[in-house]
Parts: C-alpha cells; sequence; structure tokens
C-alpha cells in the first residue's frame, strides 16, 4: 500500500455551516442593518473631513469570551455613547478572532467553550449572536478581522474593522480589506513600521482578484473594487510608543498622498501605553490635547475596557471572574465611564 501524500498532519476536516445557513438562522434586523449603515456613513463623513467635530471612540473588551459579560457592558456604554454623541461616535468593540505571537486562546468564535474543543460552528453563531444583541441596543460594534473566511458570516453586523499588527503586512488580508463594506483601520507592525501599514492602505485601495467562499460556502474567485475608506492606527510597537506629536506628524506626512483628511487614530493600549492598562488614560488625554490644538488628522482612539480592570489567567475547568478579561489587560468599567466624560468635556462642539 503506497504512503497517502496528502493531508498527512490533518487529523480530521469537518465542513462548516455555509454563511447562507448561519445568516438565515440569525437573520440581520432591519433596525439593526439601519444601524449599521448610518454608523458607516457617519465614519466615512469623519474620516474623509466632512464631520472635523467628532472624534470615533473604540473602546470594550480586548475579548469578548463571555457573552452575558458583553450585553452588561454593551447596556452601560449605550446611554453614555448617546450623551456624548455630539462629540464621540461610540463604537463597541467586539472582538472574537485573537491573534497570537506562539500558541494560547483564539478567541470565541475558534474556542467558544474554552475547553479546546474548538467547536467553530457554534463559536460562528454565538458571535452572530452577541453582533446582533448589541447592534439591537442601538451600539455599533467593530471588531479585527483575523480570519478571510469569518466576514461572510458576520460582516454584515460590522460597522468598523481593524487589521491587527500582525497581519497588517499580510497580502491575503490586504485583499480581504479591499472588499469588505465598512472602514478599516491598519495597525503599525509589531516593531512599531508605520510603512507596512502605509503599503497596506495603498494595496487596499486597489482592485484584486483572490480565493475566498461565497455565501453558500463554495470555494470562489472574490473580485474586488478596493475600498476607498482606510486609516492608520497607530499602536506603539517594539516596546517604544508613537502617540506623540512627533509621531504622528510623521504618519500625516506618509500618507499625504492618500487623499484621506483625517487618517490617524491611535490605540491607547499596547505598546502605547507599554503594556500598562492604567497608563490608557494618559494616551488619551495626550491624543485629545494634540486634537484640541489643531491636529485634525487625528479622527480617533481605541481604549481597552472591561466590566473590571486588570486580566485573568484562563485555564481548563478554572473558574473565571466575571467581566475580568483572559487576554489583555483592560480599564474598568467606573474608569472608562469617568475617561470618556472627562474627555467629552474638553471638546467644546462647534458647527461642522
Amino acid at each position: 500500500m503506497s504512503r497517502p501524500i496528502d493531508n498527512q498532519h490533518v487529523i480530521e476536516i469537518k465542513a462548516l455551516p455555509s454563511p447562507r445557513t448561519i445568516k438565515t438562522k440569525i437573520p440581520i434586523t432591519d433596525q439593526a442593518a439601519a444601524l449599521v449603515v448610518e454608523t458607516r456613513e457617519a465614519i466615512r463623513r469623519i474620516l474623509h473631513g466632512q464631520d472635523r467635530v467628532r472624534l470615533i471612540v473604540i473602546v470594550g473588551p480586548c475579548s469578548i469570551h463571555d457573552p452575558d459579560a458583553a450585553f452588561e457592558y454593551a447596556a452601560k456604554l449605550k446611554p453614555v455613547a448617546d450623551t456624548l454623541r455630539d462629540r464621540f461616535l461610540i463604537v463597541m468593540r467586539t472582538y472574537f478572532e485573537k491573534p497570537r505571537t506562539t500558541v494560547g486562546w483564539k478567541g470565541l468564535i475558534n474556542d467558544p467553550h474554552l475547553d479546546g474543543t474548538c467547536d467553530i460552528a457554534t463559536g460562528m453563531e454565538l458571535a452572530r449572536t452577541i453582533l446582533l444583541k448589541i447592534n439591537q441596543l442601538g451600539l455599533p460594534c467593530g471588531t479585527e478581522l483575523l480570519d478571510p473566511i469569518s466576514p461572510q458570516y458576520i460582516a454584515d453586523l460590522i460597522s468598523w474593522t481593524a487589521i491587527g499588527a500582525r497581519t497588517t503586512e499580510s497580502q491575503t488580508h490586504r485583499e480581504m480589506a479591499s472588499g469588505v463594506s465598512m472602514p478599516v483601520g491598519f495597525k503599525n507592525g509589531t516593531e512599531g513600521s508605520l510603512q507596512v501599514a502605509v503599503n497596506a492602505m495603498t494595496s487596499a485601495r486597489t482592485p484584486h482578484h483572490f480565493v475566498g467562499i461565497n455565501a453558500d460556502g463554495q470555494t470562489s474567485i472574490i473580485k474586488t473594487m478596493g475600498n476607498p475608506d482606510r486609516h492608520i492606527v497607530l499602536r506603539g510597537g517594539g516596546g517604544k510608543t508613537n502617540y506623540d506629536e512627533e509621531h504622528v506628524a510623521k504618519a500625516e506626512a506618509a500618507l499625504a498622498s492618500e487623499g484621506i483628511t483625517r487618517p490617524i487614530m491611535i490605540d491607547c493600549s499596547h505598546d502605547n501605553s507599554r503594556k500598562d492598562h492604567t497608563r490608557q488614560g494618559h494616551v488619551a488625554r495626550e491624543v485629545l490635547r494634540q486634537f484640541r490644538e489643531g491636529r485634525q488628522s487625528i479622527m480617533g482612539l481605541m481604549l481597552e475596557s472591561n466590566l473590571n480592570p486588570g486580566k485573568q489567567t484562563w485555564k481548563e475547568g478554572v473558574a473565571l471572574a466575571h467581566g475580568v478579561s483572559i487576554t489583555d489587560a483592560c480599564l474598568g468599567w467606573n474608569e472608562t465611564d469617568s475617561l470618556l466624560t472627562e474627555l467629552a468635556e474638553a471638546i467644546t462642539p462647534r458647527p461642522a
């Protein structure tokens, strides 16, 4: 008997329900669809300079592992978003896929039961259910698209997306970004390189052809027209920050040819906070100072925040504390609420 030459290191190949199947089971509502359309357009107006007053704030858990905690957080964030809407466009961070430097829990879609069973079909349905419920609450959602297949299942419920520091240089993710229907933020590289994000923006604005899936889950050739709604996310890297005036000015210069009025978002976490969640407020205040003093290229900021501060270590079979991150450490809700109010009060509303 001859040796097999295919799938020598594969244990199992299991079919995933098609995007159409899961969308039919968990359909978007008219209310949620209207919110997504409205929010995407509002983000575009800020990005391209039609709205020069407001900042976009992407705020929420580093990753969602507990649906009940996510809904509790959304219920707290919604009235704050409504109160501050003349100064901030607040989008809840709803991250379901986590890139890992080596190994670790890869997010709710990959392992929804947190037990290593990697029940991706259930994870995809759960992610869609969470997004739908939060949109139904009237709060728009943002995420990082890590897998080029998952947008077919959940993208209709996403108002903004990021391409992360580990994947900004990936051709696959640049191609995907060229075809998604929402504005996309490209993070600088993990070592701090701005050029990889600039290159990603250039790539994503152009048409592409690539292999993907259609609504029925069939392998397909995807042809895109290019995405005009792209921006940079400065998140620091290589142990160094890049939210100060010098780095923002360098980003402005690098992006000058893109023709986008407000192309820079600042991630207040990661290396910009020196991986200390308590420093996020300091970074946010400095970003706001630059914006108030005329740095109009700044379009918004990102904050990692959860019900309770810090993080905890996930171990299979060990009970978890409620509302505490199992990935990056986060601000707690009380500090987040106070910080958002403080930042909003520092912006004087004026006619667009």
